[in-house]
């Protein structure tokens, strides 16, 4: 079960990648908030680690950009910010649970496994058009009873795409979902997973709305 552990403190970083790896998790590790953005994007993550107080951006801007894409990863923030604003900022953020530095490391492995039993537990919308189902609290897609393979990006364009089914999609919105609205990525990046997608799951199941953008489903 693989983590994202984001925080810029090394020694405590270290400290509790030990402990982690120690009660039998994977674990990569962000110091700054551009690098948990890219882990983010690039991985599947079982839950997140996250500190508030980051280098190149706040913690809470990086769980809104997870958020926003619809990313359900189990998110726990790791924070010396105590105040009781600031833990309803966190939570209203996205956040599955909040946890005050210092903390003991048998309250950080019970919080954990908590936050994973609920993500587990969690009844989620199973998503179809046409001979394809997509179950998020699987991260699952079929065709046809078949399960399909997919990367991290092109399954985001897919639950983007399957979310609003009916509707057009723009470029900019779906690069949104799948990057957060990183503008280094390439123009042609959404149109290369939208091939992608194609190929394994059928020339018609997308639709090019010229002009505009793309389209699952029957047009609303």
């Amino acid at each position: 079960m693989q983590l994202l552990l984001v925080e810029d403190d090394e020694m405590l970083s270290r400290a509790l990648r030990t402990g982690l790896e120690r009660d039998g998790y994977g674990v990569d590790v962000a110091a700054d908030a551009p690098a948990a953005r890219l882990a983010l994007t690039d991985h599947g993550y079982a839950a997140v680690l996250l500190d508030l107080g980051l280098p190149g951006g706040s913690g809470l801007q990086v769980l809104r950009g997870v958020r926003d894409r619809y990313d359900t990863t189990p998110v726990l923030i790791l924070t010396a910010r105590d105040k009781l604003s600031d833990r309803i900022a966190g939570l209203d953020a996205g956040a599955d649970d909040y946890l005050v530095k210092p903390f003991q490391p048998d309250e950080l492995g019970a919080r954990l496994r908590a936050v994973l039993r609920r993500a587990q537990g969690r009844v989620a919308p199973v998503l179809a058009v046409k001979a394809v189902r997509l179950d998020p609290a699987r991260r699952s897609v079929t065709l046809r009873d078949e399960p399909v393979p997919l990367s991290v990006h092109e399954y985001r364009t897919l639950l983007a795409l399957m979310e609003r089914s009916g509707r057009v999609v723009t470029r900019h919105q779906l690069e949104e979902a799948v990057y957060g609205g990183d503008s280094t990525i390439e123009s042609n990046t959404v149109a290369v997973y939208v091939h992608q997608l194609r190929r394994k799951l059928g020339d018609d199941l997308i639709v090019t709305v010229h002009g505009h953008g793309y389209r699952m489903g029957d047009a609303r």
